[in-house]
């Protein structure tokens, strides 16, 4: 039926490490359902599209019209991409911006949703989000939070937003340009449903890595991604302390490489076809860190083209591959932008070089200092992606084929944390001093 994994562990030591604790998964009905989300004390909704019209999203989550916002002017966007809900963001307001919601008192999790209504260059938008007082997005560029890519849509979660006196205010303070904000969707936290049923686990509570379950990767310096690391096999890059998997890198010269890591997966071992998968991880901190937890297809080439059994998972200048089968990242972070934690799907119709990623961003602090629980729900509708009890990204099957919807065979995990590569060099160059 289905799986859960639940127990990674990543962890910083002085040399950048990831730690992993254990896994486990499970298999069964259940999880969270997103509905209406309606007001607890009041008729006042939770999901609000500003300067536009009520809306349906793909989820069923039901956007009433803006009533509940005031200030600022009204944008309107022709074509906003990389989302599935584009018409939520074809509306925004503009300019000096205050929203206040009648709610009952307890604490939620805010999901913003942003557009760049103008053709404007990184740094000329930037602006934080306050809620109840509390800075709770800092210093906030659509563009730029949305990989440089102009038109495609942003959210943005902030968990845990306290409200004492029954209202929900919201406030924007801009150092450049004017704030934008498209649409609002207040949560209360969902927590793994009970009747998930428990299949699988690995606990990393053995001497050493179990081979009948992880296959170990030594690759050299760029052979995806730009990543400036090799990966090797060595206890130095990867090990089993404590009842815990590390994964450490190093700055050191290695062969062609100046940096050093670690890189596993279950392909052919631990495969999963839907199900609940959890990760207890702690990641590392600095500029050049790109730590991911995540899944690919155990057959690469099951909607690939061209490609036969002895190319590579990325295909060749030869034949079409990747993302053809499909990705998903349950947890990836890059160090420049600390405590903003990334889940995305890849697919053949929606991948990054269209500008079509389906992706979601959660703001956490002190990722680097707690272990949190990454986790991801996979059935034949939907893909969803959490942090600890927080939901963050959903993704829907839109029934449309497997250039859509590739997930419909099994995956198996990746644990790996790269140096580098084009998205951890993305904020500047890699910071040697936080080795």
């Amino acid at each position: 039926m289905g799986q859960r994994i639940e127990a990674f562990h990543y962890a910083l030591v002085p040399s950048m490490a990831l730690l992993f604790g254990g896994l486990s998964a499970c298999g069964g009905k259940g999880g969270p359902v997103v509905d209406d989300v309606p007001g607890a004390a009041s008729d006042a909704p939770r999901a609000i599209n500003f300067a536009g019209p009520a809306y349906t999203a793909v989820d069923g989550t039901m956007f009433a019209a803006d009533a509940f916002a005031s200030g600022g002017t009204e944008a309107r966007i022709d074509r906003v991409k990389g989302v599935q809900n584009p018409d939520l963001y074809r509306t925004c307001r503009v300019g000096d911006i205050q929203v206040d919601l009648p709610i009952a008192n307890g604490t939620y999790d805010l999901t913003l949703f942003f557009a760049e209504p103008d053709e404007v260059e990184r740094d000329a938008r930037v602006f934080d989000v306050i809620a109840e007082g509390r800075t709770i997005m800092d210093d906030l560029d659509v563009m730029l939070f949305r990989d440089g890519q102009i038109r495609s849509g942003l959210s943005v979660v902030a968990p845990d937003v306290n409200v004492s006196d029954g209202e929900l205010s919201l406030r924007f303070e801009a150092s450049a340009g004017d704030p934008v904000i498209c649409a609002a969707l207040v949560r209360d936290k969902m927590p793994r449903a009970s009747d998930w049923q428990l299949t699988w686990r690995e606990e990393f509570d053995g001497p050493e890595l179990d081979r009948a379950t992880w296959n170990i990767e030594e690759w050299e310096p760029g052979r995806v991604n730009d990543e400036d690391q090799a990966y090797t096999a060595r206890d130095k890059n990867l090990r089993i302390e404590d009842g815990t998997l590390i994964i450490e890198a190093h700055r050191e010269d290695y062969d062609d490489a100046l940096y050093t890591s670690g890189r596993i997966q279950s392909s052919g071992k631990a495969d999963f076809l839907y199900g609940r998968f959890e990760a207890r991880a702690r990641l590392p901190e600095g500029q050049g860190t790109w730590p991911a937890i995540w899944m690919l297809p155990s057959d690469p080439f099951r909607y690939a083209t061209t490609c036969s059994d002895d190319e590579g998972w990325q295909g060749s200048k030869d034949c079409d591959a990747w993302p053809n089968s499909g990705e998903i990242d349950i947890m990836e972070h890059v160090g420049y932008q600390m405590g903003h934690v990334h889940g995305t799907v890849h697919t053949r119709a929606y991948y990054w070089r269209m500008w079509e990623q389906r992706k979601g961003r959660v703001i956490v602090d002190g990722v680097n200092e707690n272990f949190h629980v990454y986790a991801l729900e996979w059935s034949p509708e939907k893909i969803e992606a959490f942090l600890d009890d927080t939901l963050y990204f959903t993704y829907v099957n839109e029934g449309t084929g497997w250039e859509a919807w590739p997930f419909d065979q099994p995956f198996h995990w990746i644990l790996n944390l790269a140096v580098g590569g084009a998205w951890g060099r993305a904020g500047g160059p890699i910071d040697d001093s936080i080795f």
